[in-house]
């Protein structure tokens, strides 16, 4: 009998190139802005060790001096830092049991690589909350924090008015605010409340939401409470996490194995994947990393995380509420 194998219908190479593609694609993220893929930091996740520096100019200070007929100006100076990104390295495996419904289907490739990239989409995610978990609690971020919960009498409930509070947090820069992520339970408190625009926009087949001309990004990831009603959403800037998709010849991003020994024979998929995922302006310290990559809950250390950019250049702020 002829039956249909993992290894018959993915070519390793144009597959992984396809989940990546496809990834960003299904990526809200990366569709709203938030999350930028550049050139730049695929070249960067690609190279050597596991943190990349990127050192930068700070802006110019002091004031102007008056002109005089007599004596020197006083020369000023300028000043550098170096923002400093982290790569990860997350590896996944599925046996082929699990993917056989989906062989007998007439693009059997396709439907592997939708459910892996869609796979993939979610753990970005996962990784990027943890990350910004550990941020917001480096002390060096408290200016870009604006927390309403412990308020009372309707004061601690996110509003039009209150968000606007939160968006003040960015000063004169506050424009460059364009999204933001938050909870499905808070979505639904806003449209119940009218607050929630659904927009249908050009070759989309869903209607993207929008707060307060925010774009909405819907994750149940982002922090929510359903005893206290507690929540928390991340208000973002374009381009404000910077994307680095890597690789690297010695780790082979698709392979496909097969344990003849099994009774039945078992096929696998392994999947592996070198990236960046970074917001900029906030470095990374490696104050608490046990292995080679770090994991979510070191990401979420905030003693792994400092502040180098000038505070509206950072483009991320972290708004926390109630709703009722």
């Amino acid at each position: 009998m002829t039956i249909t194998r993992i290894a018959d219908v993915i070519q390793p190479d144009v597959f992984n190139l396809y989940v990546i593609q496809r990834t960003m694609e299904l990526s809200a993220l990366i569709q709203s802005g938030i999350v930028q893929n550049l050139a730049e930091f695929d070249q960067l996740a690609s190279g050597p060790n596991t943190l990349v520096n990127m050192p930068f100019w700070n802006d110019l200070t002091g004031d102007s001096e008056i002109m005089k007929d007599d004596g020197a100006l006083t020369p000023g100076k300028i000043g550098s830092d170096k923002d400093v990104a982290r790569k990860h390295g997350r590896a996944r495996a599925w046996g082929a049991n699990g993917l056989s419904a989906l062989l007998s289907g007439d693009d059997p490739m396709r439907a592997i690589g939708d459910l892996v990239a869609a796979y993939w989409q979610r753990d970005m995610q996962k990784v990027l909350l943890a990350t910004l978990d550990g941020v917001f609690k480096a002390a060096s971020m408290a200016d870009l924090v604006h927390d309403i919960s412990a308020l009372t009498g309707g004061a601690e409930l996110i509003s039009g008015s209150t968000f606007i509070d939160a968006v003040q947090k960015l000063g004169d820069a506050k424009d460059l605010l364009t999204g933001v992520m938050m909870h499905s339970a808070v979505e639904a408190y806003l449209a119940k409340n009218d607050l929630i625009e659904y927009v249908q926009e050009s070759q989309q087949d869903v209607r993207v939401p929008y707060f307060m001309n925010k774009r909405v990004v819907v994750d149940d990831g982002a922090p929510f409470d359903t005893g206290t009603k507690v929540a928390t959403v991340y208000l973002f800037g374009a381009g404000a996490v910077a994307l680095g998709n890597g690789s690297h010849p010695r780790i082979i991003p698709t392979e496909i194995d097969r344990d003849s020994l099994a009774s039945s024979g078992e096929d696998y998929l392994i999947n592996r994947r070198i990236f960046i995922l970074h917001p900029r302006g906030v470095k990374w310290t490696e104050a608490s990393v046990a292995d080679v990559f770090p994991t979510n809950t070191e990401l979420a250390t905030g003693t792994n995380w400092k502040r180098v950019y000038e505070t509206k250049a950072i483009r991320i702020v972290k708004f926390t509420f109630k709703i009722a």
